[in-house]
């Protein structure tokens, strides 16, 4: 069933900007000796945190974090896949000093040694079981997986996967890349999820695949085409879908479910941050991290960003998180085991890859 509502149109948070990798090298720094010294911070982050009229949650954030300590902010935004690619290679000369991503590539990033221990002011107030035992990373946002679809020419959201296969939707459905953006990988997770079984799954996006546009690093660049009909359906998360339909008023959220009768489904996709291990700025990382668990910064997640807070001592009353409150009724919320997804993530791409023939 469709979980969509005409309030959804009119959130506070902006939209998810498309500056995938924007940045240069050169501007970020280098090893540190940049013209700005020690009062610089770099970040790589997946995409939908940061507004396109500059009033998203990132926005608001950076700009009082510099406000307050004198350190600017150098962002590079991507799929979350891209920017721990973009961090292994740069192992040698580590550019960045805060990583952000979805899970599993947060995972993934510290398999790869890319990660140390640290442990934000705040964390304490993260439920324990949100936070690994090596303190190696810590949710600042929560969020939710979900899917999009055009109110206008689409005004009743598909219920399950297997309407997505009808005729109509030939050419106008289209999901972000597994492996590369970490909304695409969850479409993945949840397809298991869903159908009882990676094999399962699998025979159903192969299926798809007659009606999927193709590949896209970035799942922020598929709303706007929603919006103005080009799709009639995508992948994305509750987080930032919310905050586009600020400025596109023909999208509206839903959730897929196992099959006709049954619950739709979700599951918790918290951006995550970790201090990146031989970054630049290291103890500016630190500080940039600390700020975004403060309470200051996390009763904005839902006012302006359009998300959930991760402290459980922030508790929203604004008119988002009301709305975001009712858009998660009736929705099942399973929770990955991250532990598995991670350590499996290398087949689980292939299988998809096999599968699509991508």
């Amino acid at each position: 069933m469709s979980l969509s509502s005409p309030q959804l149109r009119r959130p506070a948070a902006a939209a998810s900007c498309a500056l995938a990798l924007s940045l240069t090298l050169a501007a970020c720094g280098g090893t540190g000796s940049a013209a700005s010294g020690d009062k610089v911070v770099t970040v790589y982050s997946a995409d939908g945190l940061k507004g396109e009229m500059g009033d998203g949650w990132y926005d608001e954030q950076f700009s009082a974090f510099e406000r307050k300590t004198g350190i600017k902010v150098k962002y590079v935004e991507g799929g979350s896949g891209e920017m721990v690619q973009r961090a292994v290679r740069e192992k040698a000369n580590t550019q960045a000093d805060v990583l952000v991503t979805l899970p599993p590539f947060i995972q993934q990033a510290d398999s790869k040694d890319l990660l140390q221990k640290y442990e934000p002011e705040g964390a304490d107030r993260v439920p324990e079981a949100e936070r690994p035992g090596n303190a190696h990373w810590t949710p600042v946002v929560n969020n939710y997986f979900g899917f999009v679809h055009n109110s206008k020419e689409l005004p009743k959201a598909p219920t399950t996967w297997e309407e997505l296969l009808a005729p109509k939707y030939k050419g106008k459905v289209q999901y972000s890349t597994p492996g590369v953006a970490g909304d695409g990988t969850a479409l993945v997770i949840k397809a298991i999820h869903d159908f009882g079984g990676r094999e399962a799954a699998m025979d159903y996006l192969g299926k798809l695949q007659k009606n999927n546009v193709g590949p896209s690093s970035s799942t922020s660049k598929l709303a706007p085409k929603v919006d103005k009909g080009e799709l009639l359906v995508a992948n994305g998360d509750v987080q930032m879908n919310f905050a586009q339909a600020r400025t596109m008023p023909n999208l509206d959220l839903w959730f897929p479910a196992a099959k006709k009768g049954a619950k739709p489904t979700t599951f918790a996709l918290p951006y995550t941050a970790g201090l990146v291990k031989g970054g630049p700025q290291t103890e500016n990382g630190k500080k940039l991290m600390d700020f975004l668990l403060s309470k200051s910064a996390q009763r904005e997640v839902s006012s302006v960003g359009g998300g959930f807070s991760v402290r459980d001592d922030v508790k929203a009353t604004d008119g988002n998180a009301v709305e975001l409150e009712e858009l998660m009724k009736g929705v099942e919320v399973f929770r990955p085991d991250w532990k598995e997804v991670a350590g499996n993530l290398d087949t689980y791409i292939a299988d998809w890859k096999k599968a699509t023939g991508s």
